[in-house]
């Protein structure tokens, strides 16, 4: 079977950043880091980075694992690749939301980019389920409210979705 695992490059801060977001994701299931390669003196000199810092670092979060590198400074996050995470409330909405978006930015329809600058989508399933509602109108309402948010609000759909 194949598996397919998200790499993320960074400059430095491998080992940092897969420990903030298993700590964020600690509390909606498997969330730990399973493996840390270190620099080697030969590989450390070559790839300009101290010995015994994080080469790889290899993470689940909700049982998907990654891979983060310390690659260096070339390569940066943008928009073009983002992680959508389904909520069930807004309490975890407005959790992961905080806690993702602190030191980051907040962008408009439920995405972020967190400190790292990787973006995130943090989306209620709600939405999804009001988005395909057979009512057409329904969800072109959800759909316009959506679109005047930075985080997402439930209620705030959910006013939208049942209007006369």
């Amino acid at each position: 079977m194949h598996k397919i695992t998200p790499f993320l490059w960074f400059d430095g801060q491998a080992e940092e950043a897969a420990n903030f977001y298993v700590s964020i994701f600690s509390t909606r299931g498997t969330a730990k880091v399973t493996d840390i390669s270190r620099y080697g003196a030969a590989a450390a000199q070559a790839a300009g980075r101290p010995e015994g810092s994080a080469m790889t670092v290899s993470f689940q979060l909700d049982d998907q694992e990654f891979i983060a590198l310390n690659g260096g400074p070339e390569f940066k996050f943008t928009e073009a690749v983002s992680f959508t995470v389904d909520c069930e409330d807004q309490s975890e909405v407005d959790d992961l939301w905080q806690k993702l978006s602190e030191g980051g930015e907040e962008g408009p329809c439920g995405w972020l980019k967190d400190r790292y600058g990787l973006s995130w989508q943090i989306v209620p399933t709600a939405l999804g389920e009001m988005l395909q509602d057979r009512d057409t109108k329904k969800a072109e309402r959800v759909m316009a409210a959506m679109l005047q948010m930075k985080k997402i609000d439930i209620a705030g759909l959910m006013k939208a979705y049942e209007q006369d």
